[in-house]
């Protein structure tokens, strides 16, 4: 999981009045948001239509009407849904936990951002090379070359800290064309954290602090720290960084939880960090963090400021806490599965008791590739199987996996088969028409995606 981050702060009377009027105005939005449904999206022939707006097709568009369908249900925003369940809980930590100066709460939140986003806001803004794999067409999902759906909620971190906040959290839905199996989804949601600190918040309880800076001329880039930061401000900011993470996976998991920290890579942070928790005898990874990059924060107008972000995924949380062992759940509008989270208090422990468990089936497919282009580039990947499978079989699809890879020692031609397994979440499937929709998709394969079958 890629660390995505946000956090929104409290208004308080040392905000500017445009951070005032930022804040009001994403206030009243979440109302005009969420009262009513919004404008279902709708793909011509010329231009997609999504919330409201028209945006023209071209060469790089392959967003698909059912990754569309899901945008604007926002989950993490339905009360007594588990994955809200997650967010106010982390809210009400945040709220209680870190008070300012006038007493109001220090961190703000925003949930109600669009998902639809500029390619300059999703990459170019958060430091991410033109020529990183994350840009891949086969792994995102785009409106046209200069829009898409977001793929991490870190795309609006430049314009909340722009706008003026210092300490905010920002919870949404995010998009990405993956591979299809019980723990991944091509929607999900992810919350993230940013904090940045004054040269007087970071040492104002350091002995002679006022003799510090965060900032030193002439340095160089260490694994420790950035070239323009002193090691004493990154030490401390670091410090402040692991321990609010501590606090909350401690407050999520409980007071025995272990925890330990992996140093990674991200464009932008560093040092950057994973977060394992030890559950159920393994280590499992949590969450992303780290001190943001200082060209990010100087971008957005605080280039006085040091800061630290991180960025945690709410279904990963949701289905380790909760016990939901399979994804699609989260879609479900199974009122057995719903009224299990209708809680009279969100701090309440809650284990999900599964549904009745329906056999699976399964269908082999297997098809000669297409051969390259004549410039080289892919003209088959293993996302675009995946999405044409989600396409046509929906949630019908628990998982597909490559069984077997296989070249033609005389022509080199490349041949793939793929297991598909077939289980409803809330019925059991009968083989007539799980037939039915795997020669639905045999056909789309061919016809789309230039495959020739070996059924």
């Amino acid at each position: 999981m890629s660390p995505n981050f946000f956090f929104l702060r409290c208004l308080s009377s040392q905000c500017s009045i445009h951070t005032h009027i930022i804040s009001f105005y994403s206030f009243i939005h979440s109302f005009i948001h969420t009262d009513g449904p919004a404008p279902r999206p709708v793909i011509g022939q010329d231009s997609v239509e999504v919330l409201g707006a028209s945006y023209p097709r071209d060469d790089f568009t392959n967003v698909t009407a059912k990754i569309l369908d899901k945008v604007g249900r926002n989950l993490h925003n339905q009360p007594h849904h588990p994955l809200w369940l997650i967010k106010e809980r982390i809210k009400a930590h945040f709220y209680s936990s870190y008070i300012g100066r006038w007493g109001n709460p220090l961190f703000s939140v925003h949930d109600n951002l669009s998902p639809v986003v500029s390619t300059e806001q999703n990459f170019d803004s958060l430091l991410i090379p033109p020529d990183h794999p994350s840009r891949k067409r086969g792994d995102n999902y785009y409106l046209n070359r200069t829009t898409m759906l977001r793929a991490h909620t870190s795309a609006h971190q430049r314009e909340l800290v722009r706008s003026g906040l210092d300490a905010f959290l920002l919870a949404g839905d995010v998009y990405r064309r993956d591979e299809i199996d019980a723990s991944h989804y091509p929607v999900f949601h992810q919350m993230e954290g940013v904090r940045l600190f004054t040269n007087h918040e970071v040492f104002s309880k350091v002995q002679d602090g006022h003799e510090l800076s965060l900032f030193e001329a002439g340095g160089r880039r260490t694994p420790q720290k950035q070239e323009t930061h002193s090691l004493e401000a990154v030490k401390l900011v670091e410090f402040d960084l692991k321990n609010t993470l501590t606090r909350l996976i401690t407050y999520l998991f409980g007071d025995d939880v272990e925890v330990r920290w992996v140093d990674c890579y991200f464009p932008f942070t560093h040092p950057s960090f994973e977060m394992e928790v030890r559950f159920q005898g393994d280590w499992m990874e949590v969450l992303g963090c780290g001190v943001m990059e200082q060209e990010l924060v100087n971008s957005a107008g605080a280039g006085h400021k040091l800061g630290w972000a991180f960025g945690l995924g709410l279904e990963r949380l949701a289905m380790v806490l909760y016990s939901i062992p399979d994804i699609r759940l989260f879609w479900s509008q199974d009122e057995r599965f719903l009224q299990q989270f209708r809680l009279p208090d969100i701090q309440q422990p809650v284990t999900f008791q599964p549904l009745s468990k329906y056999p699976p089936l399964h269908n082999d497919i297997s098809f000669w590739l297409p051969e390259e282009s004549e410039a080289g580039r892919e003209s088959f990947t293993q996302n675009d199987f995946y999405e044409l499978v989600r396409s046509v079989g929906g949630e019908l699809v628990e998982r597909v996996s490559l069984q077997d890879e296989f070249t033609h020692p005389r022509t080199g031609r490349r041949s793939q088969c793929y297991r598909i397994v077939y289980r409803h979440m809330e019925r059991t499937l009968t083989q007539d028409e799980v037939r039915r929709v795997h020669q639905q998709i045999e056909h789309a394969a061919e016809t789309e995606l230039g495959v020739q079958g070996r059924y």
